[in-house]
């Protein structure tokens, strides 16, 4: 491992919490360059929910390499971006009742998001943003602006403004209603409070520790922004493609945002691909105004067309994912009962889980024990106090039952 470490920059991180070098991936499955296997309940940070090199998306992929496929096409029309948009129009939206314009705004998640956010201010002509308390919306300047982890604000090097972090669902102890403090704002002229152009939500704040909103508190968030025209933006780029049951995170509370940003699985292969979903009425962009070299990745096209198409024309995973997050769930629950003294929760939906820890060190030692037995998960949360479960959505029973007795194990280990 010494030319990562003599040439790879310092910010490198996943790195150093698993500390072996990868030689081949299947299923829900790495394996180090020595053999040894890893269940991997990481998954690319949401972006591998069909597992590791899932044999349908691979055989497409290779198919049109072999066929001389156009691999790089900036937002010029080819067969494999008709194939996609026609399978997203048939196999999600229209069956969903939902109509989007498509922005393809670059490779990945941040991208989505700095579209969503530009063209809501466009739209608006108002400048401010509400965000919320935990939020992760990634690492680039206006992602950044409305991200709530202190570290990685601090890397800005710079003010980051107009922008008003709210409260999360719960983020109060105590019996308090649901926007009461943002309500009050919007309605005061003497609060301080920039109009916004449009607010933006986590479903499931996946970066900020596993915080799931209630379905309730998604509908009210929803009926103040048309009670104040605000834009609603859905940021779905891990929690959504399926991560919590459903295609899209936000179809259990009944809502149709605005906007919607998709990334990480969205071309179902660990594909750079990233999708801003817009109202038709919101596309106002004028040609070229927002663009990008990267954003006609054949490739991850050609992956997405058939993960759609493989998954999605049916319910079979979506009930599949409710039924074993429900189990991986009970089984974090039967941990948590296991140790009364030491402070623990279980969070999380779907596929998308966690254990609360009483601190970050804890948490990390951890997922270091169970990286030992041969589980890789990571930490989140504002102070890496919640060990983080995002397995690929294929997981098998067995599989299920298999990461649960190792976190069990590692849980033990650290907590005895």
């Amino acid at each position: 491992m010494s030319i990562f470490e003599a040439l790879e920059s310092q910010v490198r991180s996943y790195s150093r919490g698993w500390p072996v070098v990868f030689n081949r991936a299947q299923g829900s499955w790495l394996y180090s360059e020595d053999g040894k296997p890893y269940l991997d309940y990481f998954a690319g940070a949401g972006a591998l929910n069909y597992g590791h090199n899932h044999p349908l998306l691979k055989q497409a992929l290779i198919d049109y390499i072999q066929n001389d496929g156009v691999t790089h096409a900036l937002d010029m029309y080819t067969v494999a971006k008709r194939d996609f948009l026609e399978a997203l129009d048939e196999v999600l939206l229209k069956p969903r009742g939902l109509e989007y314009k498509v922005v393809f705004p670059g490779p990945g998640g941040a991208n989505a998001v700095e579209a969503a956010l530009k063209l809501a201010r466009k739209i608006t002509g108002k400048e401010a943003v509400i965000n919320f308390t935990n939020a992760f919306h990634g690492m680039t300047l206006g992602a950044l602006s409305v991200t709530g982890n202190s570290m990685k604000r601090g890397g800005a090097g710079i003010p980051l403004v107009h922008a008003t972090p709210m409260p999360y669902d719960r983020y109060f102890d105590g019996d308090y209603p649901d926007f009461f403090y943002l309500e009050r704002l919007l309605e005061d002229s003497g609060s301080g409070l920039n109009e916004p152009a449009a607010i933006i939500v986590e479903t499931v704040q996946g970066e900020g520790g596993i915080n799931a909103a209630r379905v309730e508190w998604l509908r009210a968030l929803s009926d103040l922004c048309k009670k104040h025209d605000i834009l609603l933006i859905v940021d779905d780029v891990q929690m959504g493609c399926g991560r919590t049951g459903p295609f899209f995170s936000f179809e259990d509370a009944g809502i149709k945002p605005d906007i919607v940003c998709l990334s990480k699985s969205i071309s179902g292969y660990g594909i750079p691909m990233a999708l801003t979903l817009i109202r038709p009425d919101l596309d106002v962009w004028e040609p070229g105004e927002h663009n990008g070299t990267f954003r006609g990745i054949s490739p991850a096209f050609v992956t997405g067309t058939h993960a759609l198409r493989n998954f999605w024309s049916d319910d079979t995973l979506e009930k599949s994912v409710r039924a074993k997050g429900e189990r991986l769930g009970n089984g974090l629950t039967e941990i948590v009962e296991a140790h009364p003294d030491a402070s623990l929760t279980a969070k999380g939906k779907g596929f998308a889980r966690g254990i609360e820890f009483a601190d970050g060190d804890t948490a990390g030692k951890v997922c270091a024990a169970a990286f030992e037995r041969g589980l890789l998960m990571e930490t989140s949360g504002p102070d890496g106090e919640v060990a983080k479960l995002l397995p690929p959505l294929t997981l098998t029973d067995a599989e299920v039952e298999q990461g649960i007795e190792i976190i069990r194990e590692s849980v033990a280990a650290v907590l005895r």
